[in-house]
């Protein structure tokens, strides 16, 4: 699969379309590892409070609503 890049010139309107330089792809993979890293740890801390916060509820012998009473 091939990357395009697409410009514009803004005082003319002309739309160039074209391939990613080595260097733009590069960016480009760097760029979309970062963004997938962070998505992961970020649904992995999701899961973990998610986790504890069932455990913590469950410990009390409560539901998820009388919690939200009892810090109203």
């Amino acid at each position: 699969m091939k990357l395009l890049v697409k410009e514009l010139d803004a005082a003319t309107g002309l739309e160039i379309e074209r391939e990613m330089s080595a260097i733009e792809l590069k960016q480009w993979e760097t760029d979309t590892k970062q963004i997938q890293d962070k998505l992961l740890a970020e649904q992995t801390e999701a899961q973990t409070k998610a986790t504890q916060k069932a455990a913590l509820l469950a410990k009390l012998g409560i539901t998820e609503s009388e919690a939200a009473l009892l810090l109203s």
